[in-house]
This record gives C-alpha cells, sequence and structure tokens, in this order.
C-alpha cells in the first residue's frame, strides 16, 4: 500500500489503459477519481473493482478539452477527499489515416485531436497544480505520450504530431513546475486493448498481436497491464528523483524488427 491515503484522477479511465491503472493505484493504497467522457457504464465498474481492492473511488464525466470540466474535475476530488496527488493524463483520441493519404486530415481533425491529447492535459494540469500544492506535498503526473510521438508513426499524421507536442509540453511543464510538481511521459507502443480492437475488430487486433510476438525484440505484444506498470512507477515514490522524462514501452519495438530467432526465457529459480 505504497500510495495508502493518496488521490488520484486518471482521465479515460474508464476502459483498457485507464482502467488498469486505476485499479493499480487502488491496489497501492489510492482513492482514484475515474473520468469518462461517453462510457458512463465502463468507468463506474472500474470505480466499482478499485472500492472492491479497499479504497474509495468514484466515476466522474468531464471533457479534458473544456476548461470548466477539468477544473469540476479537481474540485471533486478535492471535495470528496481533501486533497490530490497524482494525475494521470491518460485521455485521447485519434483518426485512423494512411500518413501518405494528406487528403484523409482535415484542419478540424488536427484541432480536435488537440483539444483532448494536448490541450486538454495541459488544461489538467494547470487546474490540478494549486489543489497539488495545498495537499502539502510533492504532486505528480504522468502523461500518456505514445512511440508514435517519437517515431512519428501510429494512426495518423495528426496523432503522431499530438503526441509529440504533449512530450515536449512533458519537459517544459517539468522544468516551469517544479519541485512543487514532478511530470513525466510513458510512451505505449501497441497495446492490445479496443484502441486497436474497435476500429480493426477482433480479427486484426489478433493479427496485430501475433505480428508483435513475432517481430519485437522481447517476441511480447504490450498489454494494458504491461503500460501501467511504467505508469504506476512514475506515479509512485520509486522515481522520486525524475521528472521531464519520457519513457518508451514498447517491447523494443523502436529498435526494428528482431533479427534472431525467438528465445524462451528462463523459468523463475
Amino acid at each position: 500500500m505504497t500510495m495508502l491515503g493518496k488521490v488520484a484522477i486518471v482521465t479515460g479511465g474508464g476502459t483498457g489503459l485507464g482502467a488498469a491503472v486505476a485499479l493499480g493505484l487502488a491496489a497501492r493504497g489510492a482513492n482514484v477519481l475515474v473520468n469518462y467522457s461517453r462510457s458512463s457504464a465502463d468507468a463506474e465498474a472500474t470505480a466499482a473493482a478499485c472500492r472492491a481492492l479497499g479504497v474509495d473511488a468514484a466515476a466522474a464525466r468531464g471533457d479534458v478539452g473544456d476548461d470548466a470540466d477539468c477544473r469540476a474535475l479537481v474540485a471533486d476530488a478535492v471535495a470528496r477527499w481533501g486533497r490530490l496527488d497524482i494525475l494521470i493524463n491518460n485521455a485521447g483520441i485519434t483518426k485512423m489515416v494512411g500518413h501518405d493519404d494528406l487528403d484523409g486530415l482535415s484542419a478540424e481533425d488536427f484541432l480536435s485531436i488537440y483539444r483532448i491529447n494536448v490541450v486538454g492535459a495541459f488544461q489538467m494540469i494547470r487546474a490540478a497544480a494549486p489543489a497539488m500544492a495545498a495537499s502539502g506535498s510533492q504532486g505528480v503526473v504522468v502523461n500518456v505520450a505514445s512511440i508514435a510521438g517519437i517515431m512519428a508513426i501510429g494512426s495518423s499524421v495528426a496523432y503522431a504530431a499530438s503526441k509529440a507536442a504533449l512530450i515536449n509540453m512533458t519537459k517544459s511543464l517539468a522544468r516551469a513546475l517544479g519541485p512543487g510538481l514532478r511530470i513525466n511521459a510513458v510512451c505505449p507502443g501497441f497495446i492490445g486493448t479496443r484502441w486497436f480492437a474497435d476500429p480493426m475488430g477482433e480479427a486484426g487486433l489478433a493479427k496485430m498481436i501475433a505480428q508483435q510476438e513475432q517481430s519485437t525484440p522481447l517476441a511480447h505484444a504490450g498489454t494494458a497491464e504491461d503500460i501501467a506498470h511504467t505508469v504506476l512507477f512514475l506515479a509512485g515514490s520509486e522515481s522520486g528523483n525524475i521528472t521531464g522524462e519520457s519513457i518508451i514501452t514498447d517491447a523494443g519495438a523502436h529498435l526494428g524488427p528482431r533479427t534472431g530467432p525467438p528465445r524462451k526465457p528462463a523459468p523463475d529459480q
């Protein structure tokens, strides 16, 4: 229970990675506000699962692209638990468009993606910073970026550019808001969640999982729990000397395809 008594907000926390992070925070003793914009039932289920771990948790609707909603989410957490310690900026959107399809993206597409992926994260940090300072301990922010922001790959040019902006903003705000806040980012590669399953279908998801297992240096297709472990490390005291960093967690996919045969890890002794 290394986060016992802490209070966390997880944006986009109802499903996938957000839900895995919310549950991980709860397992460590934190009370959790599970934010959602559309998936009310999923967020309520995640909050209930957190409560089953012995902490308090609640679901709260809010559009992170709306500054008033961001401030309301922070006010809700403080009103419920009297403090705010951890912010996980997980909410994100995309549009699936090939990078060579220049006519597949409009200015409106860019603006809507940046509104959530970049401006939303900024607004949540701006709203959370005073509450974290009032809590009397160092606040922690983890931004969920993407390998797309480093490698210029992913679902679309607009998405990749937004995640590159989020990585840059992580560095800028870590410098500006320290030592009161520590701000880091995690950069996932493929994750076998609804983020991929919804647009690609189950067959497409299964194909991607197989490709990841065949090609990545670790011969592994990432899961929400894999990424959550890194998020929780950055949110916890174990990373207390780290700020402004962006940690890639993609089974080594950014290194290129595996060149040797797969090797099974030695069994635990």
